[in-house]
């Protein structure tokens, strides 16, 4: 039986894909740590759920954290 919820196939592996989102994000906050946990559940699911779709979303936030990351604060 599939447990779509708690343990979705397109995120199989030996370690949870939350556990490594949460463990990647401890140190940032706010629209870093979204734009980086975000990034890393489409590079870890691409090739198990939406293929193309995923990495170009990963992408996305990946541009997003360097456009800030370049920008004066």
């Amino acid at each position: 039986m599939v447990d779509s919820v708690n343990h979705p196939p397109h995120y199989a592996g030996k370690i949870e894909c939350i556990d490594a989102i949460e463990a990647a994000v401890a140190d940032l906050s706010g629209p870093e740590a979204v734009s980086t946990g975000n990034a890393l559940k489409y590079l870890w699911r691409w090739k198990t759920k939406n293929g193309i779709e995923d990495l170009r979303k990963a992408k996305w936030y990946i541009d997003r954290l360097i456009k800030n990351a370049n920008s004066p604060r």
